[in-house]
């Protein structure tokens, strides 16, 4: 592997998570903007003593960078200063701590409006400072290969765990918690428990305070009286389930613990903590391993109506009551198989794919249409919208909807309807034909593994399978003439 290449693999796993909160470029957090922002990373290519400032020079250009701050306050003040001394714009910013030993170390993720001559001169004045390090230029134009590294096992998910970061509210002024301090450590602390966890442990309980169970009250109030006439009939039994067996109620938010044992007896899924979103690619190979990233935060209560990021309201009311019904379980899974080893576009598509059916999805049920997608279902301004007439409504087909353009910073305009979870099942594996991998994969639920699958491993499964078929056949015969 080349020195570039392994260059970029590090700035790779540093900006990936920069992808998970991706700057609020819109009111939701969107799996597909995760996977585009991914794919414009992973083909950026290290450049500053590269950096060309005689192209284009009379234009202003949006520039990214890539720093670190041995001290956020005063850096962040040179940072300022730097970039009006030498004519630069600040478009963008992203912060985070920084995953190294010294934890008041934090990384910026910058955009930066500003013609070429003037942004060179602010690389080098940036260089000279002694509380920034890594001044990093990335350049989109230059791309090289990547392999593409998957889990082969649930164990391995763990190795996924620096991906994921921390939501800071302070990082948006936009943030409905950006001003109050106690909810910024509230997050923090929550945050650590998805860091620290590893595939095995017990989910930590979560003490929620008293605003944090009226926020939740609130919400779980409104949405049982929408769920009778918006919601599928498979939501509604798995709710039913849910609050027949204590986990759910208008009083007490659900311990993901428990709530995980109730999927494992169901439908063999399983939630595990997450400060965050991880990256579309992550996520989506979770998964295939029946494995659902789960937050446990909630939204800030002075906006109970609204979250511009999915938290334990959209997970647990929207997610989880369709991960215990089987045949949604395996939908689910289907789309994480597809995703192991695809490109960076098929990444987005299948984002997209997930966009339309997982998270904003409708059904037909007799002459009604009811939703699925958990957007809709932990939502109730766009679960009344989405059956309102307004928006307009397709038979869902995996080709369009994976090319559809989608609202990230409203309601949807349109939706599509799935006839069955079975019929949505079987679209997207055959749409997963169309996906070029480097390897076909077979999932082995008995390990919890996946094995690929070449010439010998499909010999060896066919005799297998045709001599098991044979004996049970065999044994029914015998017990028929029993009895």
């Amino acid at each position: 592997m080349s020195k570039n290449e392994n260059s970029n693999r590090a700035k790779y796993a540093a900006l990936r998570s920069y992808s998970i909160e991706y700057g609020y470029v819109a009111k939701k957090r969107s799996l597909i903007e995760d996977a585009k922002f991914e794919h414009n990373v992973l083909h950026a290519q290290p450049s500053i003593e590269k950096y060309d400032n005689d192209h284009e020079d009379d234009k202003d250009l949006i520039h990214k960078l890539m720093i670190s701050l041995d001290n956020q306050i005063d850096g962040i003040k040179i940072l300022v200063d730097k970039l009006k001394n030498s004519e630069c714009f600040l478009d963008h910013i992203e912060s985070r701590p920084t995953k190294k030993k010294r934890s008041s170390t934090y990384e910026l993720y910058l955009e930066i409006k500003a013609k070429n001559k003037n942004f060179a001169y602010l690389v080098d004045k940036l260089k000279e400072s002694s509380f920034l390090s890594n001044v990093l230029v990335l350049d989109d134009e230059i791309k090289f290969e990547e392999n593409i590294w998957i889990p082969f096992n649930i164990w391995e998910l763990d190795n996924c765990t620096h991906l994921n970061i921390k939501y800071e509210p302070d990082i948006d002024s936009r943030h409905p918690g950006f001003s109050d301090m106690e909810y910024r450590k509230r997050r923090q602390e929550i945050a650590d428990i998805a860091f620290s966890f590893k595939h095995g442990d017990r989910i930590p309980v979560v003490e929620y305070t008293n605003d944090e169970l009226k926020t939740w009250n609130l919400i779980y109030t409104e949405l049982m009286e929408l769920y009778p006439t918006h919601a599928c009939k498979e939501h509604i039994e798995a709710i039913k389930n849910l609050e027949k067996h204590g986990l759910y109620g208008p009083n007490i938010i659900p311990q993901l613990e428990d709530v995980s044992n109730f999927l494992k007896k169901r439908s063999g899924f399983q939630l595990r903590p997450v400060a965050g979103l991880l990256s579309s690619r992550d996520f989506l190979a979770s998964l295939a391993f029946r494995v659902f990233q789960c937050t446990q935060y909630i939204r800030h209560c002075s906006s109970p109506l609204h979250s511009p990021e999915p938290d334990c309201v959209h997970e647990l009311l929207g997610h989880v009551p369709l991960l215990s019904n089987p045949k949604f379980a395996e939908f689910s899974q289907v789309i994480g198989l597809c995703s192991l080893g695809a490109s960076d576009e098929d990444i987005i598509k299948l984002s997209t794919l997930y966009w339309f059916t997982i998270e904003f999805g409708l059904c037909q049920e007799g002459k009604q249409i009811r939703a699925y997608g958990a957007g809709l279902l932990s939502a109730f301004g766009e679960l009344k919208h989405s059956l309102s007439g307004v928006p307009q409504l397709k038979n869902f087909e995996p080709f369009s909807a994976s090319i559809q353009e989608y609202q990230d910073e409203d309601y949807q305009p349109l939706y599509f309807i799935a006839s069955s979870f079975e019929d949505v099942k079987q679209k997207v594996k055959q749409f997963s034909k169309s996906i070029q991998r480097p390897y076909k994969l077979k999932y082995d639920p008995y390990t919890q593994s996946l094995k690929v699958i070449d010439k010998t491993f499909i010999i060896t499964e066919i005799k297998k399978e045709i001599n098991d078929g044979f004996d049970e056949i065999l044994e029914t015969i015998d017990n028929l003439s029993i009895l």
